[in-house]
């Protein structure tokens, strides 16, 4: 063969291997690179919470009785003092036949015994003018010395007992007429309408006084003149009315409820192990509320008290009550009582530290020697990125929250560490970045 044969074939046997080789040889693995920055750096706790009022009035009946129709619907504003709603007087239950007409006749006996009260008065004022004429025909004989003193004082204390037995009488008369009146308003104001009892002008004496019949009123007129108005305790906002028709209500019933929307408070129930990392006066950040931007508020009290609560999974929550306070300024703000919101509570704040994203850390013990004192749980490894290569490397984590985690040792700002590195990535591996 020529020469010219023989280095075209060596050539192409040349190509051929290096394409080969080109084609086996392993490829850099690509990766998303991403630089350790210093920043602030924070762990919060998120939860969903709710709003209500810090102060809630509720408006009670203070008797029992006729409620009116409250005018006052949700939402509208009441000063303190301001009636709210009227009861009247709940009127007598209907009669039956039976019990009518046994009312009709207590009403015919008292009518009789008024009569008979009057007669006695008579009989009683009788029984006075007798006696007086005996005392003064006596008197007259002992001045001319027939009759002794001690007949004198007999008529004069016969004349006492007589007056007192007219004013008896008298007394007696005034109470049947009473007792009429009261049977008459019982039977008529059952029946619908009230007729003031009056008594016959011969039955009257001449000591009682006169009584006019008043005009004829029916009993729902009666109920209105004896209404009992409630006034609301504090100005504020109708959150709810809980009786807003006309009906009977009890002694201590719900009429309404009132507030100051002004003043909101936000409960949050936490698991008991995060509510142990939040402490009276830790900032919270109010999230999706329902308008622009993130209301400020901070955190108030956490009840002592826990409570058993059961998840969507079924599974059994030891929660406690976490108490926020709206900022002053966001109080402004539409919110109303039982809104949902999202609160984050701050546990910790660092102003200055270096960061890299929590994808990038996994847990890694790593070989003795440079942070093997550490606490296991704070060990942590990262990939590195060094002449197109992975390098792992033990780095010490302060702290992560959802995004970010902070590296206290092991890394230096400005290296690019490797961010979800996938099961390809391995110590000394090429890797190319994005």
């Amino acid at each position: 063969m020529k020469r010219n044969t023989w280095i075209v074939l060596a050539g192409t046997v040349v190509l051929a291997v290096g394409l080969l080789a080109w084609a086996f040889a392993p490829r850099p693995v690509e990766v998303e690179a991403v630089a350790a920055t210093r920043g602030p750096f924070e762990t919060a706790v998120e939860e969903d919470g709710r709003t209500r009022v810090s102060q809630r009035y509720a408006v009670t009946s203070p008797v029992a009785g006729r409620l009116r129709r409250i005018a006052l619907r949700e939402g509208d504003a009441v000063q303190a003092g301001q009636p709210v709603a009227w009861i009247e007087p709940q009127l007598s239950p209907l009669l039956d036949e039976r019990t009518r007409r046994e009312q009709q006749a207590h009403v015919a006996a008292v009518q009789a015994a008024l009569e008979r009260a009057g007669t006695r008065v008579r009989a009683a004022q009788v029984g006075v003018e007798q006696a007086l004429n005996e005392q003064q025909r006596t008197a007259q004989l002992v001045a001319q010395g027939f009759v002794s003193p001690a007949k004198a004082d007999a008529d004069r204390l016969a004349l006492q007992a007589a007056q007192r037995e007219r004013e008896s009488a008298v007394e007696s008369e005034r109470m049947a007429r009473y007792e009429l009146q009261q049977a008459r308003v019982a039977l008529e104001v059952a029946a619908g309408a009230a007729r003031p009892a009056t008594v016959p002008s011969g039955l009257r004496d001449s000591t009682a006084p006169s009584t006019q019949t008043p005009p004829r009123q029916d009993a729902e007129s009666i109920a209105s003149a004896r209404v009992f108005t409630v006034r609301a305790p504090v100005a504020g906002i109708v959150l709810r009315v809980h009786q807003a028709s006309e009906g009977v209500v009890a002694l201590g019933t719900p009429l309404l409820d009132l507030a100051n929307t002004a003043r909101l408070e936000i409960v949050a129930e936490l698991l008991t192990s995060d509510a142990a990392t939040a402490r009276p006066g830790s900032p919270v950040r109010i999230e999706r509320w329902g308008g622009p931007g993130v209301l400020q508020g901070q955190v108030r009290r956490v009840e002592p008290a826990a409570f058993t609560k059961v998840s969507a999974l079924g599974v059994e929550e030891q929660r406690v009550n976490v108490l926020i306070d709206l900022d002053p300024k966001a109080s402004a703000v539409a919110l109303g009582d039982g809104w949902r919101v999202v609160v984050r509570i701050l546990t910790r704040q660092e102003a200055d530290v270096l960061r890299v994203p929590v994808s990038a850390v996994f847990p890694w013990g790593g070989p003795a020697g440079e942070g093997a004192a550490q606490e296991s749980a704070e060990r942590m490894g990262v990939f590195v990125l060094e002449g197109g290569r992975a390098r792992l490397r033990p780095v010490q984590v302060a702290a992560r929250n959802g995004s970010l985690a902070w590296v206290r040792s092991g890394l230096a700002p400005g290296e690019v560490v490797i961010a979800y590195p996938p099961a390809a990535v391995a110590d000394g591996v090429r890797v190319k970045a994005r």
